[in-house]
């Protein structure tokens, strides 16, 4: 396929190195900065481009794959008579923002990426939705290429995904730089809570979370969990999390 990538930050990156490395053309790169839009040219032997006038209008799809605050602006400014497919990335934008063209649809890497991180696509799994068969038969079979774990989806699963993603990945990473703080506090390492967080990690692969927690609100320890909110006291804001996450614990034991 020729694909002209929208975008230069951390999916547009690795995303267009990956389909470039399986023999696509990527024909043209767009970003608002004319430099990044250079160096990631270079890297895919592409043409590149800062304004959206002088998009290419002859590829066979179209990745925008910019922040979601960025996607209304861009698909404004494209003709509505691309010939290709135009996709974005998003996981909590609809579709629906791309119907003014003939063929769109969604691609969306259940993943944490970034571009100066090493990451193997093939083991990511992307939702894909499409505006009719022929588009959804098309970019499954691409994208299967890329990740075997690729599949369809609709607008609704796909921001639930997105949601959940949030919780188990940003959430959970906020609640260990908080941890960190912690121990840095009190000049403990956090190489401390490193085994920890890998078992945890290792046994959701295998276990419905709920039936690997443990931790004194599962226990209804009441006594600790009052040390830990007195402990807490001197920063509100962790406090407040600590109770709401601590309910949220008790209400799975007694369900």
């Amino acid at each position: 396929m020729n694909i002209v990538t929208l975008g230069s930050g951390h999916v547009a990156t690795q995303l267009s190195k990956a389909l470039y490395s399986l023999g696509h053309e990527i024909q043209q790169v767009y970003s608002k900065t004319s430099a990044n839009a250079c160096a990631l040219a270079e890297v895919l032997s592409a043409n590149y481009t800062s304004d959206l006038t002088t998009i290419s209008r002859d590829a066979d799809l179209y990745i925008i794959a910019v922040s979601d605050q960025a996607i209304d602006s861009i698909v404004s400014q494209l003709p509505n008579n691309l010939p290709g497919i135009i996709v974005h990335c998003s996981g909590a934008t609809s579709s629906a923002v791309l119907d003014k063209f003939s063929h769109y649809g969604v691609i969306y890497p259940a993943q944490s990426i970034r571009k100066d991180i090493e990451i193997h696509l093939d083991q990511i799994p992307f939702a894909v939705e499409a505006s009719d068969q022929q588009t959804a038969r098309v970019l499954m079979e691409n994208m299967k290429r890329l990740s075997p774990s690729t599949f369809t989806c609709s607008s609704a699963q796909r921001l639930a995904l997105h949601t959940a993603a949030v919780f188990a990945n940003n959430f959970s990473n906020a609640l260990f730089q908080i941890s960190y703080d912690i121990l840095q506090a009190h000049e403990l390492p956090f190489e401390l809570l490193r085994p920890m967080i890998l078992e945890t990690a290792k046994k959701v692969q295998n276990h419905k979370p709920s039936s690997v927690q443990t931790g004194p609100a599962l226990r209804g320890d009441s006594l600790t969990i009052e040390k830990h909110l007195q402990f807490l006291s001197e920063n509100p804001q962790w406090l407040k999390i600590y109770q709401q996450l601590t309910e949220e614990i008790s209400s799975q034991r007694e369900k």
